[in-house]
C-alpha cells in the first residue's frame, strides 16, 4: 500500500522529474522540480491555491514515482522524453506529431544523388530545409534530377561501373548514366554544384537558360521537346513562387503565436530558412484547465523542439516565458550552437508575430466547429461506448480480426485506437503458425497469446519502449460470443484481468450490438459510440486483409518466376522489386526488362516468351 504523507517525508531536495499515477497506474502528469522535495509536497498542501485542474489532477493520484538526475538541464530533456512517451493526461498536450522533411545532398560521395531525408546527419552531406510539405519536397527533388539530369540510383560510384546496364532513367534522359563512364566527375559534380546553386533559391540562370532552349527548340519545329521545356519553366517558377524574401539579413529563425479559447488552443509557426519564408504549420494542442499562455507555450516549445530534426539560431515569442534561460540552454546543447529567444516589441519582427497570431486566431476560429465534431466522433464516442459497457477510464482499445482462404496463408491483425484515435504505429501483423486450415478460433488463441506473452515478457525485461508492454483497457472481438470465450480464456489463463467485448452481426454481415458479459447490448446505429466500433471493425478487417492479400501476390509471384528458365534468385527480385504484380511483368516489353538490374538481352527475352508463347 502506498503511503503518500510517508512517501513525501523520503523525497529528496534535488533536481529530477516525478510521475504521478492513477488508481489504474496510468501515468496523469510528468513534471520537472529544482527540488523535488519542495515542488511535489505542493500538490498535496491544502493550503495553496492549486488552480481547479491541478486539484482535479491530486483526487486522482494514487502513488508516484521519482527520477533523480544532475542538473535541471537534465531533468527538463527527460520529462521531455517523458511526455512524449507517455501522453498524460494532464500535461498540456501537442496533438499533431509532425515531421519535416529536408532535401540532401550527398556531396561526401564521388557522384552525389539528390534525394527526402527525414534526419539530419552529422555526415558531411549538405541539408536544405526542413519543408513543411513532403509533396513539395518530392516535386523538387524530381525537377532537380529532370533539369541536371542527377542520378537517383543506389549503386557505389565510382567502383560500380559499368558492372550492369544503365536503368530506365538513362533511357528516358533523366540521368546522364554515370554509372557507365558516360559523364566524368568533373561534368557531374558541375551539375551538383547548379543543383545546390538552384535549392539556394537562385532560379534565375536556369529560367533563363530554359526560355532560350525552348525558343530555339520552337524555332526548330522540335515542338515536343519546345513543350517539355516549357513544362520544366513552369515548375521551376511555380517552386521559385513559394520562396518569398522576408528578411535581408539571411538568419534562421521560427516565428511563433498562439489563439486559445476554452479548452482548444492552436500555435502558429512561421518558418524562415536564409531570410526566405520557405513555409508555415500550424498545431494543435488539448489544454486542460487554467494555463496561461505563457505556460503553454513553454510546453509546446518542449515537445515540438524535442522531436523536431532542426532548431534555428532564434525563435521569436509574442510574450516572456517561463524557463526561458533553461529552456535556450537545452536547445542550444541540441543545435550545438547558440539558441535564444526574441520578443520583439517594434518593427518587421513585431509585425510578423503579429502576423503569425492572427493566422493562428483565424485557424482556430475556423476549425473550432470541426474540433468539436471531431471531439464528439473520438473521446465523445468513447465515453458512449464506456456508458452502454458500465466501464470508466477506456483509452487505449486493441481489435483482432483473422483473414485467410480456406485455411491458405491465415494471418491476424491487432489495430489500437487511443482516445478514439487510430495509433498506427502500435498496429501489429501475425502470420499464424500452429493451425493448419480455417480454424478462425485456434488462429485468434494463437495470435492474443502471442500479443500478452510478449508483452509480459518484454515488460519484465524493463522493455517499456515496446508497444506491447501497454496492455488495452478493453479488446474488440471482430465476432459474438465464441470469439469473446477465447479471448477470456487466454487472459485467464495468463493472469490478465481486461474487458472484452464482442461485436455481434446480422445477416449482413453488419454489427448490431455488442456481447459483453455475457449479454448482448444493443447499441444505437446513429450514435457516435456505434460509428466508432464501425470504424475500428472495418479497420482491423482491413488491416487482415491487406496483409494476406500481400502474402498470397508474393507466393503467387515467387511460384511463376521460379517457372522461367534461366531466372534465378537476383533476377526474380530484380522483377519482384521493379514491378508490382504478375500483370506489370506479363506487360513489359524487352526494352524494359533487359533496362533492370542483372537482366541481359537473353534473361529478358526468356522473361518476355514465357508471357508470350506464340509471339
Amino acid at each position: 500500500m502506498f503511503d503518500i504523507q510517508e512517501e513525501l517525508k523520503k523525497l529528496p531536495a534535488k533536481p529530477g522529474v516525478y510521475l504521478m499515477h492513477d488508481e489504474k497506474d496510468e501515468i496523469i502528469y510528468v513534471g520537472k522540480a529544482i527540488s523535488l522535495k519542495n515542488r511535489v509536497r505542493q500538490y498535496f498542501q491544502s493550503s495553496r491555491n492549486k488552480g481547479p485542474k491541478i486539484e482535479q489532477m491530486v483526487t486522482h493520484i494514487a502513488r508516484f514515482e521519482y527520477i533523480i538526475t544532475d542538473s535541471e538541464l537534465e531533468a527538463l530533456v527527460l520529462e521531455c522524453n517523458l511526455i512524449k512517451e507517455h501522453r498524460p493526461k494532464y500535461n498540456t498536450m501537442l496533438m499533431d506529431d509532425k515531421s519535416y522533411p529536408f532535401i540532401k545532398v550527398t556531396v561526401n560521395e564521388p557522384f552525389p544523388r539528390v534525394m527526402l531525408a527525414r534526419q539530419m546527419h552529422k555526415d558531411r552531406a549538405k541539408y536544405f530545409g526542413p519543408y513543411t510539405s513532403v509533396g513539395a519536397v518530392k516535386d523538387t527533388i524530381e525537377l532537380i534530377r529532370k533539369l541536371y539530369k542527377i542520378r537517383s540510383c543506389s549503386r557505389k560510384l565510382p567502383r560500380d561501373i559499368g558492372i550492369e546496364r544503365p536503368c530506365l532513367n538513362y533511357h528516358i534522359h533523366q540521368c546522364n548514366a554515370p554509372c557507365q563512364g558516360y559523364v566524368t566527375q568533373e561534368e557531374y559534380e558541375e551539375s551538383i554544384s547548379r543543383a545546390v546553386h538552384f535549392l539556394n533559391g537562385n532560379y534565375e540562370l536556369i529560367t533563363k537558360e530554359l526560355e532560350q532552349r525552348m525558343f530555339e527548340a520552337s524555332e526548330a519545329l522540335e515542338f515536343e521537346k519546345a513543350s517539355e521545356y516549357r513544362d520544366l519553366l513552369e515548375s521551376v517558377k511555380k517552386i521559385a513562387q513559394k520562396q518569398k524574401i522576408t528578411d535581408t539579413a539571411g538568419e534562421e529563425r521560427d516565428i511563433l503565436a498562439m489563439a486559445m479559447e476554452n479548452e482548444d488552443a492552436v500555435v502558429q509557426i512561421f518558418f524562415v530558412r536564409g531570410g526566405r519564408l520557405i513555409g508555415r504549420d500550424h498545431f494543435y494542442l488539448r489544454l486542460t484547465g487554467d494555463e496561461a499562455g505563457a505556460e503553454i507555450l513553454s510546453s509546446f516549445i518542449k515537445q515540438f523542439y524535442s522531436g523536431t530534426p532542426y532548431i534555428p539560431t532564434e525563435i521569436m515569442l509574442p510574450e516572456e516565458i517561463a524557463d526561458a534561460a533553461l529552456l535556450e540552454e537545452w536547445l542550444t546543447q541540441k543545435r550545438g550552437r547558440r539558441v535564444h529567444f526574441r520578443v520583439p516589441k517594434k518593427g518587421t519582427k513585431e509585425k510578423l508575430v503579429e502576423l503569425a497570431m492572427k493566422n493562428a486566431e483565424l485557424i482556430l476560429s475556423r476549425d473550432k466547429e470541426r474540433l468539436k465534431r471531431e471531439e464528439g466522433r473520438t473521446i465523445g464516442a468513447v465515453k458512449e461506448l464506456e456508458k452502454l459497457l458500465g466501464l470508466i477510464g477506456i483509452v487505449r482499445m486493441e481489435a483482432y480480426d483473422i483473414s485467410n482462404i480456406s485455411g491458405y496463408a491465415s494471418v491476424g491483425s491487432m489495430v489500437v485506437y487511443e482516445r478514439g484515435r487510430p495509433k498506427r504505429n502500435d498496429y501489429r501483423k501475425f502470420r499464424i503458425k500452429s493451425v493448419q486450415g480455417p480454424d478462425d478460433y485456434a488462429s485468434m488463441e494463437e495470435v492474443l497469446t502471442r500479443r500478452f506473452e510478449h508483452g509480459r515478457r518484454e515488460m519484465a525485461e524493463g522493455n517499456e519502449r515496446d508497444s506491447f508492454t501497454r496492455f488495452p483497457d478493453i479488446l474488440l472481438m471482430d465476432g459474438g460470443k465464441g470469439q469473446v470465450n477465447i479471448a477470456l480464456e487466454v487472459l485467464d489463463k495468463l493472469g490478465l484481468n481486461i474487458p472484452v467485448c464482442g461485436m455481434v452481426k446480422d445477416d449482413s454481415h453488419r454489427t448490431r450490438g455488442l456481447y459483453f458479459n455475457n449479454a448482448e447490448i444493443p447499441i444505437d446505429k446513429d450514435s457516435e459510440g456505434f460509428r466508432l466500433i464501425t470504424r475500428i471493425q472495418d479497420e482491423a478487417h482491413r488491416f487482415a486483409v491487406e496483409y494476406h492479400r500481400k502474402l498470397r501476390s508474393q507466393g503467387q509471384v515467387r511460384s511463376i518466376l521460379d517457372d522461367i528458365p534461366g531466372i534465378g534468385p537476383a533476377r526474380r527480385k530484380a522483377l519482384m522489386r521493379s514491378f508490382s504484380s504478375i500483370e506489370e511483368v506479363r506487360q513489359a516489353a524487352i526494352s524494359d526488362l533487359k533496362a533492370l538490374p542483372s537482366m541481359n538481352e537473353a534473361a529478358a527475352r526468356a522473361v518476355y516468351n514465357f508471357f508470350h508463347p506464340s509471339e
